[in-house]
C-alpha cells in the first residue's frame, strides 16, 4: 500500500517505534513494520497447511457462486490467498504496499509451482500503478486495519470500488475489534494465526490503537500498530462510497451462528442483484 515516494525502510529485523510505541498513528509506519526478520517469520505465524483446513474453500466458493473470475488481490502479503486462488483457476493480479512482503509471496509462488503476477501499490493511489477492471477485489488479512486516517480509509475504498467492473465484488475483513474494545481480548486462535507456537495478543487498546506483539518460537517479538475498526462503522464506510448489497460473515459463519467470532468477513456488492 505504500507510496513508493514516502517510503522509508528500516534495518532489516529491527523495528523503529521511536520513545513511545503507543502515540505511533499513522498509515505510513506499516511499510517499516514489516521488516524482513518479521516477513521471514510470517508463514510461522499464519501455518499455511491448517489455514487452509480452517477456512477450505470458502473464498473460493463465494467468488464462484458469483462467477467472478479476475481477482485483485490488494493485501497479498506472503502470498496465501493469491496462491490458493491462483491454483483454483482464477486470473489473480496481487498488489502490496510491503516490497518485503511481495518478494516473499512470489518466492512462495514459485515454491507451489505457480507465477504471481506482483505489482508495488499504496491503496491511496491504487489505480495509478494497478490497471485495468476486476471482477472482485480482496483485502484479506485484517490489513485495512492499517489506515489510521478516515480520509485514507475513504480514498482507498474509493479506489478499490473504482477498480471493480459494474458488478463487481469487495471482500474485506477485520478482527472482531468491538469485542476487543468492549470486553478486552480473547483468541480461539482458529482461523487465521494457526501457528500454534506463535502468540498474536494486545499490549495495547484504546479506541484509537491496537498495538500487537507477536512472539516467535526463537524467542524474537515484533509489532503491529493498527486501528481498531469497529464492524458497523466499516459496513457505513462501504456504503457511503456506494457499495449496494452487503454481506457479513463471523469466522466463515453466517452472522450470528458463530458467536464472538474472532474476525468478520464483509462481502461488498457494486450493484443489486438482478442490475
Amino acid at each position: 500500500m505504500a507510496d513508493s515516494e514516502r517510503t522509508i525502510f528500516a534495518p532489516d529485523d529491527q523495528q523503529d517505534y521511536g520513545d513511545n510505541p503507543t502515540e505511533v498513528r499513522e498509515t505510513d509506519k506499516y511499510v517499516e513494520e514489516y521488516v524482513r526478520g518479521f516477513v521471514e517469520k510470517w508463514d510461522e505465524l499464519i501455518d499455511w497447511e491448517q489455514r487452509a483446513k480452517s477456512e477450505g474453500r470458502f473464498f473460493i466458493d463465494v467468488l464462484k457462486a458469483r462467477g467472478k473470475q479476475t481477482i485483485l488481490d490488494v493485501s497479498t502479503g506472503t502470498g496465501f490467498h493469491s496462491i490458493q486462488l491462483l491454483k483454483a483457476g482464477f486470473d489473480v493480479t496481487s498488489a502490496d504496499g510491503s516490497a518485503e512482503m511481495l518478494g516473499k509471496a512470489f518466492e512462495n509462488g514459485r515454491d507451489h509451482n505457480v507465477v504471481i503476477k506482483t505489482v508495488h501499490a499504496d491503496w491511496r493511489w491504487l489505480n495509478r500503478d494497478v490497471h485495468g477492471k476486476f471482477d472482485a477485489i480482496i483485502c484479506l488479512g485484517n490489513s485495512f486495519t492499517h489506515l489510521f486516517d478516515e480520509n485514507d480509509r475513504r480514498r482507498a475504498l474509493a479506489e478499490f470500488y473504482a477498480a471493480l467492473k459494474h458488478d463487481g465484488i469487495l471482500i474485506l475483513d477485520q478482527r472482531n475489534y468491538d469485542k476487543i474494545l468492549d470486553d478486552g481480548f480473547s483468541s480461539k486462535h482458529k482461523y487465521y494465526y494457526c501457528g500454534d507456537k506463535v502468540t498474536a495478543e494486545p499490549v495495547h487498546i484504546d479506541e484509537g490503537l491496537a498495538r500487537f506483539e507477536y512472539t516467535f518460537p526463537d524467542g524474537s517479538k515484533h509489532n503491529l500498530n493498527m486501528f481498531p475498526l469497529r464492524k458497523d462503522y466499516v459496513r457505513g464506510l462501504l456504503r457511503d462510497v456506494g457499495f449496494q448489497q452487503f454481506h457479513s460473515y463471523g469466522d466463515f459463519q453466517e452472522e450470528g451462528e458463530e458467536k464472538d467470532p474472532d474476525f468478520f468477513i464483509h462481502v461488498a456488492e457494486k450493484s443489486y442483484a438482478g442490475d
